[in-house]
């Protein structure tokens, strides 16, 4: 498998899963239905568990778009290699959101509210109000990005396990800072199922809220940047 197609392949297994499980909780007549937020919390962890160990070994399992930009950043990833890897990643955003809507169409068709539509598909803030929308998902992206840097790659393998640490990563992040805006800390885990929420032929969907759409692309990226420089400074 090339690293693009790893690309696609993680991103598409974080999103199926990861969205599957918001939908499952949000939609109405699921057999999770209210399960609540720690479902969606482990759901994503799950999720990134996933996808990071079914290619990490053949592109790196960056499965983000700031993860991607950051590690440039450092020096640890040839910006040759960043627009390829950028269009994989929202390829398999776009394709997991797909599947997980395949998966729960029914359930759309039963849900009324287009609020709750739109959640499966991409984050939404608590309070809005896009300076502190971007400083939240800034920080979380920071510390993702920061954590990234120092989780040291096993001197010998102990297989799916070596995805424990990231994922691990992940699910702090959404217990401890995911309240504000719902955590996206990936532009294209967000940017890509909004796309598809715009495309596919949703009952009473309502708008896919473009006005806030750039808050979850914008912030990831200020926080893996300012991550890459400061683990730099660290040196």
């Amino acid at each position: 498998m090339s690293p693009f197609l790893a690309e696609v392949l993680g991103t598409a297994l974080i999103l199926t899963i990861g969205t599957g499980v918001v939908a499952n909780v949000a939609l109405p007549k699921t057999k999770g239905n209210q399960e609540g937020y720690l479902a969606v919390t482990l759901g994503w962890f799950t999720a990134v568990f996933v996808g990071v160990y079914a290619t990490a070994t053949i592109s790196g399992a960056h499965l983000n778009p700031a993860v991607t930009i950051g590690l440039a950043v450092a020096g640890k990833f040839s910006w040759d290699l960043v627009p390829s890897y950028l269009l994989a990643q929202m390829l398999g955003c776009m394709l997991g959101a797909f599947l997980a809507w395949l998966a729960h169409r029914q359930h759309f068709d039963e849900a009324t509210d287009a609020a709750t539509k739109l959640g499966v598909f991409c984050t939404s803030p608590s309070i809005k109000d896009p300076f502190h929308n971007i400083l939240s998902e800034a920080i979380a992206t920071f510390i993702f990005m920061l954590g990234v840097f120092y989780i040291a790659a096993p001197a010998q393998t102990n297989g799916a396990l070596d995805a424990v640490p990231v994922s691990l990563l992940v699910l702090g992040i959404g217990l401890g800072m995911g309240g504000p805006t719902g955590y996206a800390i990936n532009p294209a885990r967000d940017l890509g199922p909004r796309i598809m929420h715009a495309l596919l032929p949703i009952k009473n969907k309502g708008g896919s809220d473009w006005g806030y759409a750039w808050v979850p692309v914008v912030g990831p990226i200020i926080g893996a940047v300012i991550a890459a420089y400061v683990y730099m400074w660290l040196g």
